[in-house]
């Protein structure tokens, strides 16, 4: 999959409908801003509105993997079942590997904590336990961000 060509595709196929940006977004449910960044190639679109998308655009999922028509006589190696199945399935990992993130920051937090507090006596030694304080306070508040954001996903 090709982000750049599938961002003209989308866009060119939406156009051949004589759709506005808005106009698809209002049939699949999302916003113009949405459509905007496919067509732009900022993202790409969520698995959960991919059979919409190829539904009113009256194409193939493949053919919008690929970012063009499919010849008539061409041969796919995979059906549209299996193509949305790797997407999903690819969207989870990302959730996961975000989860992951999330809880590693957490326990580095964790552990950078305990490892202010063996610090101290002197001036030196005071100035590096209250810096790897305020660092584990700062790693553990991104990680529960990025734990947040992943199970709103």
């Amino acid at each position: 999959m090709n982000q750049l060509t599938t961002e003209k595709f989308i866009s060119q196929k939406r156009k051949e409908k004589n759709l506005t940006q808005e106009q698809l977004a209002e049939k699949l449910g999302v916003s113009n801003k949405t459509i905007s960044k496919w067509e732009t190639g900022k993202c790409m679109p969520d698995y959960g509105v991919v059979k919409s998308l190829c539904e009113e655009l009256e194409i193939t999922v493949a053919e919008l993997m690929d970012g063009e028509e499919a010849e008539e006589k061409s041969v796919r190696a995979y059906d549209d079942e299996q193509i949305m199945d790797l997407l999903r399935r690819t969207q989870e990992l990302e959730k996961q590997k975000n989860l992951l993130y999330g809880i590693l920051l957490i326990v580095m937090g964790i552990a950078l904590q305990a490892l202010s507090h063996t610090f101290g006596g002197s001036q030196v030694k005071d100035f590096f336990s209250g810096l790897f304080l305020g660092i584990s306070i700062a790693e553990m508040l991104v990680g529960v961000y990025v734990l947040g954001r992943s199970m709103v996903r």
